[in-house]
């Protein structure tokens, strides 16, 4: 099967032929770079297709020092964050630029993608067309809107993960905050060199404002003063975001003696001697909006892959399984299914990890790393 980069299917057919194309020293020598040779599992991994640990039994001569492991450590560190931090990681984690004052609103030359700066709108065009943005361009775009527009990171780390198929909480959030130095020791700051050298020619902005030193840029980011902008007079319109699946009606949920609960964040395909119910619990994405795509990319794999759907609040389904003897799930951190369905099971596992969860919060990737494969490296590589 061949796939365009940037479509994403809901199916097994569609991840095994993204793993078939993993090239471990390409993507070593080429992730920066916007048409690099990165993995593009991301929505896959998100929402539970494939764990960490299966990619790296998928990928048997994967080692430590190569950067595709590095990058799998990363989306480990941010969820250890998070299951020390909870809903913290929602908020400034620690300090951030002092004196800068940041507005709470994302003006419309951004959503729109009209900011006049081709970087900026092609990267706002990428996301609303796709769902998708190489890791870099998502760097670029949330350095532009918080240190040369002075908007706060929460504000444009809400927007990102609504649009994203891969959005995740940890992983988006604490990206953000690292970009905007509340999770960092610095800003993260580029130019239109760095956007010349990793990008093609229709993303440059050379003789625009980035166009200008990282000495320079870090002075801006430092000061209440934002760049002065020329934005487009046209753009392109934001995709609407929803609190829940539109074409989709909760279903009778049958009796059944064993239950499998399949959420959002697990949805693989595997046999289970029983029934699979798949659930959404609106409460949490009544705070957390998805776009159609979204909805439609984990609607669309939760019909194919259980036997019913549940949606709705899930304190709905203590009545409907309290005579159910044998109900199961895999535990996520996301708020209101993590503290409900403990509630609803008899049997919750852990959700997979290929590094070790340290018992107090790691600072930093670097603590986190040496603690995971340095320190202790028979507890932090499950091999």
């Amino acid at each position: 099967m061949r796939l365009k980069p940037e479509h994403f299917e809901p199916t097994d057919t569609a991840l095994h032929a993204r793993l078939s194309a993993i090239d471990v020293a390409a993507y070593g020598k080429t992730r920066n770079h916007l048409n690099g040779r990165v993995t593009r599992l991301s929505p896959y991994i998100t929402h539970g297709f494939i764990t960490i640990p299966e990619l790296f039994e998928r990928l048997p001569k994967l080692k430590l020092s190569d950067k595709l492991a590095f990058e799998f450590g990363w989306r480990e560190f941010f969820h250890h964050v998070w299951s020390r931090e909870d809903e913290r990681i929602l908020s400034d984690m620690r300090p951030g630029l002092p004196g800068v004052r940041y507005a709470d609103e994302l003006p419309d030359d951004i959503r729109e993608g009209r900011t006049g700066l081709a970087v900026i709108d092609r990267a706002v065009h990428q996301l609303y067309a796709t769902g998708y943005l190489h890791n870099h361009a998502r760097m670029w775009l949330a350095s532009y809107v918080i240190h040369l527009r002075k908007i706060h990171w929460r504000m444009g780390a809400d927007w990102m993960f609504a649009h994203l198929l891969d959005g995740d909480l940890a992983s988006n959030h604490l990206s953000w905050q690292w970009v905007a130095a509340t999770f960092s020791s610095k800003p993260y700051l580029f130019n239109a060199e760095n956007v010349a050298h990793y990008a093609a020619a229709d993303w440059h902005c050379a003789g625009s404002v980035l166009d200008t030193s990282y000495e320079h840029l870090d002075q801006i980011a430092r000061r209440n003063q934002t760049i002065n902008t020329v934005p487009s007079l046209v753009g392109v319109e934001e995709p609407g975001l929803l609190t829940r699946p539109s074409a989709l009606i909760t279903s009778t949920i049958p009796k059944a003696e064993r239950v499998q609960l399949v959420h959002p964040w697990m949805l693989s395909q595997r046999s289970f001697d029983g029934l699979r119910i798949g659930v959404i619990h609106l409460p949490f994405h009544a705070r957390f909006l998805w776009s159609a795509r979204r909805w439609q990319f984990v609607t669309d794999r939760m019909m194919a892959i259980t036997d019913a759907l549940f949606i709705g609040d899930l304190n709905e389904l203590k009545d409907m399984l309290s005579e159910t003897p044998y109900v199961e799930s895999v535990a996520t951190l996301n708020p209101g299914y993590d503290g409900l369905l403990p509630q609803l099971c008899t049997q919750l596992a852990d959700a997979p990890r290929q590094f070790a969860n340290p018992a107090k919060t790691c600072r930093s990737f670097s603590a986190f790393w040496s603690h995971c494969t340095e320190a202790h490296p028979q507890r932090g590589w499950h091999r």
